[in-house]
């Protein structure tokens, strides 16, 4: 069962909050381990407060390989949150590993295991390990930190990289040679790892196992009586690694003694430890150091031969040559110092003697940094699309950056390049914040690319981009649009009875629902005649039909107002003033007005004197129209029997004179 450790806790009065600058963290909850002291702590939370951090730090640990469900602790009681509110504010864990190890139960506040933990997959070769994940709540948005320590447990035996290991010792070796044994290895940590060694029982041979630290450690095979090869030729020992869990596990190496008699002298090196320094990415052939060693036999038998030892899981030739004769320790290959900043090396020096005999040597190699290796962007935590009326610190993602190399090299800064309505805000470190930093308009840029830029302080400082592509998702803030205020239309007298005769048209610049326009008629020709009984407006097209047919005699022109609406939430909408002008049609005959007296169809006479001269003046004519324009333009003419031309009467205006022609 998972336990949550409980370290130093410090309360800040100030309050700031990561994304609206409204409350600080509640508590920052530092914990000790190992030879750490409180005073190192102390410091590590006053840098903190140095820092425009918004987010505080719970540590948890628990041990590998743990069922899945098993509970870590509780968010909810540690971020001092209400369980029913955790759904509401869409609580999350996020880390930056491929496997999701942790996940939380909304309706309890827990934190627990989803995933198998093997700390040795996880952290190999590494004496702590802790997973960093962030619980990220929203409505409003705040990033806490959670460390969570992955403890060993003894899953892991000791072993030895070969099965045996075989020693040809003359018989005139004196008591107290040593003869360097192989290291076992155990993927485990801490007190699981390996604890103790111990060597069968024999009357020839203990086991003297050196510490003092990690690239000094040894375990030497130690001559205690002199051989006789001819009552034993052959020694039959097993070396037993032990680690310290509870209960311990054990690895078994097979030691062969084939006791020979020649050479009586070892060579001996000039120094116990040499020491040397590589810069990483050294060029092949770059020189590293020389050892040296004597023999004070004479001939073949003081005759030098260098060589390296393979020792546990490293083999120095992957890396490094020596040189046989001269003991030159050259590179070979790649040194990296983000895999090792040290290389431990075992040297033999043997002679050529038969049988030949041997010492071996320490050399430490420490591997000096280089700016190799550029800042790492990684992005979590994406909110996209961004709604364009999104307020100046919303957040929109978290960006952490990482650099791979140590000391200043490791040290990074990162940066907006160009000029885009967002910002990073720092948060811890090397946590970001992707915020809104400006007003957003869908309408003029419906997708923000932000090249985030991330440098060194190496030397040279090396840097990497990324792009984060942000959507600007739209909001209903644009109405419908007409082309202009007012809209004459024109309509003949006489038109069919729905009939088209207009298409009106609003453009809204929003999109989707927010950009859907409806049509309606708003007020008409009088409040007596609403114009929903003259016109009908189709609410999807705008298309304006006729319901009656007009008669320019009696309606000339009429207004109403039409409005557009999107479908938006809430909706927006504008209207346009529409005038609708009948056109005339020549629908009507012209009419002879007669004397006041007269009825209509009845016959007018005229007298006229029997001595009346052309030019008389007979009678004055007089017509209407009702219509108008050309079409009320009226002109007159005689319909008289063949043959009789005796009168004449003036065309060009409705006021003509009948006059005899004799």
């Amino acid at each position: 069962m998972a336990t949550r450790q409980r370290g130093l806790r410090v309360l800040f009065s100030q309050s700031v909050d990561m994304f609206g600058n409204d409350r600080f963290f509640h508590s920052v909850v530092a914990m000790g381990r190992g030879g750490r002291t409180v005073t190192m702590w102390i410091q590590t939370i006053a840098l903190l407060c140095l820092c425009d951090v918004s987010a505080a730090q719970l540590s948890f640990s628990v041990s590998e390989e743990v069922d899945k469900g098993t509970v870590v602790g509780n968010l909810a009681k540690d971020l001092q949150i209400n369980v029913p509110d955790l759904e509401k504010r869409d609580l999350r864990v996020v880390s930056a590993n491929s496997k999701k190890y942790f996940d939380v139960d909304l309706k309890t506040g827990e934190l627990y295991v989803s995933e198998r933990i093997d700390r040795e997959e996880l952290c190999p070769n590494t004496a702590k390990c802790s997973l960093n994940i962030e619980a990220i709540l929203s409505h409003p948005m705040h990033l806490h930190r959670i460390e969570v320590q992955i403890t060993d447990i003894n899953d892991n035996a000791p072993y030895f990289r070969e099965k045996e290991k075989t020693f040809n010792i003359s018989e005139s070796s004196f008591t107290g040679e040593r003869y360097l044994l192989p290291m076992a290895n155990d993927a485990d940590t801490g007190g699981n790892s390996v604890k103790s060694y111990k060597l069968s029982p024999n009357e020839y041979f203990s086991l003297d196992v050196q510490g003092g630290g990690q690239h000094s450690e040894s375990a030497e095979l130690v001559l205690q009586k002199s051989l006789d090869r001819e009552k034993q030729s052959v020694i039959h020992l097993t070396l037993t690694a032990l680690d310290g869990g509870k209960p311990a596990r054990s690895g078994t190496l097979k030691i062969i003694v084939n006791v020979i008699d020649i050479n009586d002298n070892v060579p001996v090196f000039s120094k116990p430890l040499y020491k040397a320094q590589v810069t990483e990415n050294a060029p092949v052939q770059t020189s590293i150091l020389t050892v040296t060693a004597t023999d004070l036999d004479d001939g073949i038998n003081g005759e030098i031969i260098y060589s390296f030892i393979e020792r546990g899981n490293f083999n120095p030739e992957t890396l490094f040559s020596i040189n046989p004769d001269t003991g030159e320790i050259t590179v070979t290959g790649k040194v990296d110092y983000e895999e090792n900043t040290a290389y431990d090396i075992r040297v033999q020096a043997r002679d050529k003697g038969v049988p030949s005999r041997s010492v071996h040597g320490k050399v430490l190699v420490e591997v000096t940094d280089v700016n190799d290796n550029i800042p790492e962007i990684i992005i979590t935590s994406l909110m996209s699309p961004v709604k364009e009326d999104a307020e100046v610190g919303t957040v929109v993602a978290l960006v952490t950056v990482t650099d791979k190399d140590g000391g200043n090299n490791g040290l990074t800064s990162a940066k907006i390049l160009g000029l885009v309505p967002f910002k990073l805000k720092l948060n811890y470190k090397n946590y970001y914040s992707l915020t809104v930093d400006g007003p957003l308009d869908r309408e003029s840029v419906s997708q923000c690319n932000i090249t985030i830029l991330a440098t060194d302080e190496g030397t040279p400082p090396l840097s990497s981009t990324t792009v984060i592509p942000v959507q600007i998702s739209d909001v209903n803030d644009n109405a419908p649009l007409f082309s202009e205020p007012v809209i004459n239309v024109y309509v003949k007298e006489n038109s069919a009875v729905g009939a088209t005769i207009f298409t009106i048209t609003a453009i809204d610049p929003d999109i989707d629902e927010n950009a859907k326009v409806t049509y309606s008629t708003l007020d008409g020709i009088s409040k007596s005649i609403p114009i929903t009984s003259v016109v009908n407006i189709n609410s999807e097209t705008g298309e304006i039909t006729t319901l009656q047919s007009f008669n320019y005699e009696e309606l000339k022109t009429f207004q109403f107002k039409v409005q557009a609406t999107d479908s938006g939430v809430p909706p927006l909408s504008s209207n346009v003033t529409v005038n609708v002008l009948i056109l005339d049609e020549n629908d009507n005959n012209p009419t002879i007005l007669l004397a006041p007296y007269s009825e209509h169809g009845s016959v007018y006479s005229e007298s006229i004197p029997y001595s009346a001269e052309a030019g008389y003046f007979v009678a004055k004519i007089r017509a209407v129209d009702a219509d108008s324009g050309y079409n009320a333009l009226l002109s007159y003419h005689l319909s008289e029997p063949k043959g009789n031309n005796l009168f004449r009467i003036g065309t060009s205006t409705g006021n003509n004179l009948l006059k005899p022609l004799v």
